[in-house]
């Protein structure tokens, strides 16, 4: 008989595939998050990547079942939220999370959980709504939806992935 061997044991648990990224939209409710983010996924799909799809309501009502909107409960959405995420970028993904995620603390745990595995690309979509959350203090795109249409803001964020070097500016032939 042989020990039992835990999963942080074996030797692919710590492989890393890679070319894998999240690309983490975060905002107010209703700014556009989840939308730009279904405009960015087919795109990166096109390109040849493997995309899967992060949505904090999504998760919330399986992952995070139970959880309400206090602070602890909000922080630790987000920190599942981005667990999966590192997972799925640790294997080569193009993660699209799209989550509230209001508290910059928390933000930065799942960027350096993340950026353990892979690139974290942090798009704050910015719109005017009057309730309290703190920005992020340093995204990598900032995307105003009062200044930019859905398609056009989606545009930008492929940019930035270009210009990261995350995804490749033609589909391969």
């Amino acid at each position: 008989m042989t020990d039992h061997i835990y999963a942080a044991e074996h030797p692919e648990a710590t492989h890393v595939r890679p070319g894998g990224f999240t690309l983490w939209f975060t905002g107010l409710s209703g700014s556009g998050k989840t939308t730009i983010a279904h405009l960015v996924g087919p795109e990166l799909d096109r390109r040849g990547l493997i995309v899967e799809y992060l949505d904090g309501d999504t998760v919330r009502t399986h992952l995070s079942k139970g959880l309400g909107f206090s602070k602890e409960d909000r922080d630790t959405h987000i920190e599942r939220v981005g667990w999966v995420a590192s997972r799925l970028t640790r294997q080569g993904g193009a993660v699209i999370a799209a989550a509230i995620s209001p508290y910059e603390d928390t933000r930065r745990q799942v960027r350096e959980r993340v950026e353990e595995v892979g690139t974290f690309v942090e798009v704050y979509v910015k719109a005017s709504v009057d309730a309290c959350a703190e920005e992020p203090s340093s995204p990598e795109l900032v995307v105003d939806t009062e200044l930019h249409e859905p398609e056009e803001s989606a545009s930008l964020v492929l940019a930035k992935l270009e210009e990261l070097g995350l995804v490749a500016t033609e589909v391969p032939a």
